[in-house]
């Protein structure tokens, strides 16, 4: 691996850490621990505790704006009201969620200006570097929009797929970037079918992901609908939503994409798939096993994090897979 592709690897694992904090935030319902963007509760690094917020820091015309837009009276919106929403446990993880995307930011910019420095072939690196900082821009704008939305609906799956389509960027300019990009050894036709049937795989996860997404936000609708009543004397009417009769069936039609790929990849590489198709199996299972966990016994946080964190790597790994299905005769090195 050259030094350009440690730059771009960097950037890839920066978002994919990102995604993980982004799935502990969605979860712990900490979305709107910082009221305002860029500042948190009107600062660059936040109080801990409710007496420490400085009111004159606090813009009231956006807070105003935001409970109009949520359909409340703006005359409502007070000191008191406003600090009433202090939670330092959300505060502080919806900062941690600020922090780490910044490395995000700092790797794609370090990876564009690396990608100038490519020779010959490579050069089409510095075109999808350049789009994968236009993402990080879009999807930091949609990050304040979120924030002053009060998460409307369709704004976080807007989020996600944009965070799905930066890893496919970022994950085609880590393999480009040599002269020599990993390649598995299949016959030209046994690898042109395959490609077919992986990137099936690539389209199956990313709607898979959209409309998880989708369900989160229907989950979270549902809760406000039912007014605090305890999760399991309304989960049933979610699990009978066409929506998520819908990705459960795609989750199965994932792992028989997903096995069928390897099966044929291993033949055809007599017994040696790759890394990223072996990674892509596993990673299959996992989210099955966990799946089944939130279906048959509670929904845990760590089950959800894991599910969404997971997601995204496999989404990684099946591209990765993609890209290696060249049909040259012979493996070459490289990444």
């Amino acid at each position: 691996m050259n030094r350009f592709q440690k730059i771009a690897l960097a950037s890839l694992l920066s978002v994919l850490l990102l995604v993980f904090v982004g799935a502990i935030v969605r979860v712990t319902g900490s979305g709107l621990g910082c009221p305002d963007w860029p500042t948190c509760w009107g600062c660059l690094i936040p109080p801990w505790k409710v007496e420490q917020v400085d009111l004159s820091k606090i813009d009231f015309d956006k807070f105003q704006a935001k409970a109009a837009r949520l359909g409340r009276d703006p005359a409502t919106v007070t000191p008191e009201h406003i600090l009433e929403s202090f939670n330092p446990r959300h505060v502080w993880t919806e900062y941690l969620n600020r922090l780490t995307s910044l490395p995000v930011g700092l790797f794609a910019v370090a990876t564009l200006v690396a990608a100038f420095g490519r020779p010959g072939r490579q050069r089409v690196v510095v075109g999808t570097a350049m789009a994968a900082l236009i993402v990080i821009l879009i999807n930091a704008w949609m990050g304040a929009r979120v924030v002053y939305s009060g998460i409307k609906p369709g704004i976080l799956t807007a989020h996600m797929a944009l965070a799905m389509l930066l890893i496919v960027l970022q994950v085609f300019t880590l393999w480009r970037g040599t002269d020599r990009p990993r390649r598995l050894a299949l016959d030209p036709r046994q690898a042109s079918r395959l490609r077919w049937g992986v990137g099936a795989v690539i389209v199956l996860v990313v709607v898979e992901g959209i409309m998880g997404s989708q369900i989160r936000e229907l989950t979270d609708e549902m809760a406000r609908h039912h007014g605090g009543e305890d999760r399991t004397a309304w989960i049933g009417e979610l699990e009978k939503s066409g929506l998520y009769l819908v990705h459960r069936s795609f989750s199965w039609l994932i792992v028989v994409a997903t096995v069928a790929g390897w099966i044929f990849t291993r033949r055809g590489t007599h017994g040696r798939p790759g890394k990223a198709a072996t990674l892509a199996l596993v990673l299959v299972g996992c989210q099955m096993v966990l799946g089944l966990i939130m279906a048959q016994v509670r929904v845990h946080q760590v089950a959800q994090v894991l599910h969404v964190g997971l997601a995204a790597i496999l989404l990684a790994a099946v591209v990765h897979w993609w890209l290696t299905l060249s049909g040259r005769h012979a493996a070459t090195a490289g990444h």
